[in-house]
């Protein structure tokens, strides 16, 4: 449970999956939020119309690719270093790095291990 009392949603997809793919799956299970951010790889048109009918601003940066280029608030997208410096502590841990676990739970069960353990050395 997260300070709001609500439940907190963890979901581990396989590592060919695209991002707004796996999304979807997650998405009714996601809490309300004023806001969701996310990378480039969570730009779809889909995605983006289903965030803004829940009532969340995406704040997705768009593809360069794209055709339409949306806008974002580039102030707000820098808070994602917080998340990106988290998979870069993980991925010092050999056993997550390379992924030598062939079962999702005990692969998702290591993970869980060394956010706790990265968690208690950096208070």
């Amino acid at each position: 449970m997260d300070e709001n009392g609500l439940p907190l949603v963890l979901m581990l997809t396989e590592g060919q999956m695209n991002d707004h793919k796996g999304a979807r799956l997650m998405f009714d299970a996601l809490p309300p939020a004023p806001v969701l951010i996310g990378d480039k790889g969570y730009d779809s048109d889909e995605f983006r119309a289903a965030l803004i009918a829940r009532g969340t601003t995406p704040c997705i940066p768009p593809r360069k690719t794209r055709n339409t280029q949306h806008a974002y608030c580039q102030i707000l997208y820098r808070q994602r270093h917080k998340v990106e410096c988290m998979f870069g502590k993980l991925k010092d841990w050999r056993r997550v790095a390379t992924r030598y676990d062939r079962c999702a739970h005990t692969f998702f069960s290591a993970i869980c291990i060394a956010a706790s353990v990265i968690f208690y050395l950096n208070q």
